[in-house]
């Protein structure tokens, strides 16, 4: 029944909460109950000054004092208590039925959502391989297409040159309108217009 560990301990206790809730008027008994369960954990698990903000109700426990409405919670209630630390953690021992189912179904549907996380946590990582394969495909290319360029440039320069050569050591050929334009100033010349 109890656990002792360093810093975990671990308790059930059932909680007697009619007394409290009778106290106030019917539409605060529901409240009163979740206080009254926080007042007597904090007063059997030892919890430094009492201080209510130090215990953690699962929902589970709250639902089931509300389950009922707010005029009629529970008389007792039956609950698991443990200390790790300064913190108390309370969990519920004994569902009403449709509790059992709602806990059921909701714990399917956190483990659904946990493998869908993982699902799209893989399906993040092959894309980002994926995208840095394109991105390392891409930058070969761009490599190779600058490659490409040089060479080309590198080819240019090097037939410009050899067309310069080869021009050099030639004679230009004239057009025979050239020729004729040269006749014409020759004669001009010579005539001392």
């Amino acid at each position: 029944m109890a656990e002792k560990n360093e810093t975990k301990i671990e308790r059930e206790y059932i909680i007697p909460l009619r007394r409290r809730w009778m106290l106030v008027p019917k539409y605060q008994r529901a409240g009163k109950a979740v206080k009254a369960v926080k007042e007597f954990l904090a007063r059997h698990m030892k919890i430094r000054d009492r201080d209510l903000d130090k215990i953690r109700v699962d929902k589970y426990v709250n639902e089931a004092i509300w389950h009922r409405g707010i005029k009629n919670p529970p008389s007792k209630i039956k609950v698991r208590a443990i200390r790790e630390g300064d913190i108390v953690r309370v969990e519920a021992v004994e569902l009403p039925k449709n509790m059992k189912f709602k806990k059921t179904r909701e714990e399917k549907i956190e483990s659904a959502a946990k493998e869908t996380a993982k699902k799209k946590k893989t399906e993040k990582v092959e894309e980002a391989k994926v995208e840095e394969n394109k991105e390392e495909t891409k930058e070969s290319e761009q490599k190779i297409e600058e490659e490409k360029k040089e060479a080309v440039v590198e080819v240019g320069k090097e037939m410009e040159k050899a067309m310069a050569k080869k021009e050099k050591h030639t004679t230009k050929v004239q057009t025979p309108k050239q020729e004729k334009n040269q006749r014409v100033g020759y004669n001009q010349s010579s005539r001392g217009h």
